[in-house]
């Protein structure tokens, strides 16, 4: 079979008009879904250079409404081309018979092939109506929902138009952006948060954080534990990542071709935990607790760094087990911090200083303290910091998949700067100190599991050393984490593992399928026992295959260590 070649539109005229009158064009966040993936495509930067390019399936991102667009549009879909929109293609709606509803700014959607007809949040849907079925063929796929999961339905999830030898794919919803406002927020944090009705999730407490902007509802996405813990449920981006994954390899495949992609993590590693510690109190004692504690545990962990620190033998104990030293800024104007770029430079040199080290893979900042949308990220880049880790939970009731994501991915920065990608990649946590006397209780790490096993992104739990020394229970529940993944085949790595790991295999680039169907991977030299899976034919039964996003696939293993 031979490799499709996938082009994503964005045209830059088109963008750089948007950005002109202050709009995100967050449609671009589609590379940074199919590099962490691991799918090659190809960026197109204006509409003339389909011809060119000639792609198999065209992903459109942004373009111009105008009539030369469309029309380019429609010859290359007539001619065999597989067009794919998610919310957009307005011009062409009355064409294809259709009228474009009232956008819901808020809703849920049901997909066909969703065996537990999970409903998936999402916003800024736009369903069309189809008003004239003489116009073209078309086939509608699952059903958006107003408001709520069990809202009243209000069109189709995804139409699919035969239109001469090819067809247009149109999600109502913009997944792209969706996934962007559930990782990023809605958008930037100037003001406190909305807390929960019940109590469990105040967030409005005068300091601005991470989740004062998530794009979850307090009802319609928590759920309880047998003990009646509250916690976000799902990884609604990551689940979103999923549905656009499989249906593109779904339309590679209906043209008989492969689309191969690199695995997310090694060979014989489905999914990865990690544990991270913030030094806050910094007492000795703490510090030698944790360390007896962990090497108990058989696991090592990342040990974010609050000024003034640990003495420094307590440093040198740390790096010499085996565990990561990072950085944990603190903003806190309580504690005589401050958010500002100057002072994350003079708290980051303090670390330096007082470690003797240089580099530091990783941030996360003290009480999750956040403002604006990328500023934290800009300093990270500017200090040389590769990974962050501050997006996660402040309070009881908002524990969970709060972002949506327990992947690792590379955030996308407002249009006041061009919507680029930031160079720091974002870990976000789950919960922190479970069983604390005023915290989460245990109950929620099973479910926490099996969802983030579900769609093999990383379990990542905060222990603060304090706890740890000071509260048994604590302790335990840390224990209870490690047995709890272990059993289910989860792999403990740090921050900087994680980071390591997903940076290297992105600088692998699949570049082509040979007739005998051996793939040609470039820049994995290093890569050692990365997994790509190639698609294949549905009932080959020459081959052992495995399911990915849906699609039957021939496993093959990069640089195998022997």
């Amino acid at each position: 079979m031979r490799m499709a070649r996938v082009g994503i539109l964005l045209d830059k005229r088109a963008v750089e008009r948007r950005h002109r009158y202050g709009l995100n064009v967050f449609e671009s966040y589609i590379g940074e879904v199919l590099g962490h993936a691991g799918l090659p495509y190809e960026w197109i930067d204006g509409v003339n250079d389909i011809i060119s390019v000639k792609p198999d399936v065209l992903i459109v991102a942004c373009m111009d409404d105008n009539q030369a667009t469309v029309e380019l549009i429609w010859s290359y879909a007539e001619a065999g081309g597989t067009v794919i929109s998610y919310g957009g293609l307005r011009p062409l709606a009355s064409r294809l018979g259709c009228y474009e509803e009232r956008e819901i700014q808020i809703g849920y959607a049901l997909t066909a092939d969703e065996a537990d007809r999970l409903p998936l949040r999402c916003l800024n849907a736009t369903p069309w109506k189809q008003t004239n079925s003489d116009a073209y063929s078309v086939k509608p796929i699952g059903t958006v929902l107003k408001e709520g999961p069990n809202g009243s339905p209000s069109g189709a999830a995804l139409l699919r138009f035969q239109v001469g030898q090819g067809f247009i794919e149109r999600w109502s919803m913009n997944i792209p952006a969706t996934i962007v406002r559930f990782q990023q927020g809605t958008g930037p944090v100037i003001s406190d948060g909305i807390p929960a009705r019940d109590g469990t999730g105040a967030v409005d407490e005068d300091i601005l954080k991470a989740d004062d902007r998530i794009a979850l509802d307090w009802d319609y996405d928590r759920m309880r534990t047998e003990t009646g813990a509250p916690y976000f449920a799902y990884p609604y981006a990551d689940l979103w990542r999923e549905k656009l994954l499989g249906h593109l390899l779904q339309c590679v495949s209906a043209l008989d071709l492969t689309l191969p992609f690199i695995g997310y993590w090694p060979d014989g590693v489905s999914c990865v935990a990690m544990i991270s510690h913030d030094s806050d109190l910094n007492m000795d004692e703490t510090a030698e607790t944790t360390l007896k504690v962990l090497k108990e545990c058989g696991i090592h962990s990342s040990w974010c760094m609050i000024e003034p620190g640990y003495s420094p033998p307590i440093y040198e104990k740390v790096i010499r087990e085996g565990h990561e030293l990072a950085f944990h800024f603190n903003a806190l104007v309580e504690q005589q911090g401050q958010w500002d770029r100057a002072e994350f430079d003079r708290q980051y040199q303090w670390l330096k200083d007082a470690t003797g080290l240089d580099h530091f893979a990783s941030n996360k900042n003290h009480y999750t303290r956040f403002e604006g949308w990328g500023e934290l990220f800009e300093w990270c880049e500017r200090n040389g910091i590769e990974a962050d880790q501050t997006r996660g939970p402040s309070k009881k009731g908002n524990i969970g998949f709060l972002f949506g994501t327990c992947h690792p991915y590379f955030p996308i920065a407002w249009f006041d700067e061009g919507n680029r990608t930031y160079n720091v990649l974002e870990i976000s946590f789950l919960t922190q100190d479970l069983d604390h006397w005023n915290l989460a209780d245990s109950s929620v790490i099973v479910p926490f599991l099996e969802q983030v096993r579900r769609v093999e992104g990383v379990a990542h739990f905060l222990f603060h050393q304090v706890h740890i020394h000071e509260q048994p229970a604590v302790t335990q529940a840390l224990g209870r984490v490690v047995r709890e993944a272990t059993s289910r085949g989860f792999q403990f790595w740090t921050s900087k593992q994680v980071n390591d790991w997903e940076r290297a295999r992105r600088k692998a680039r699949i570049a082509g399928v040979w007739f005998d169907g051996e793939v040609v991977v470039e820049g994995a030299e290093q890569l050692e026992n990365a997994v790509v899976y190639v698609p294949v034919a549905a009932g080959m039964s020459d081959m052992e295959t495995e399911m990915r996003f849906g699609v039957p696939c021939k496993k093959i293993v990069l640089n195998p260590s022997r």
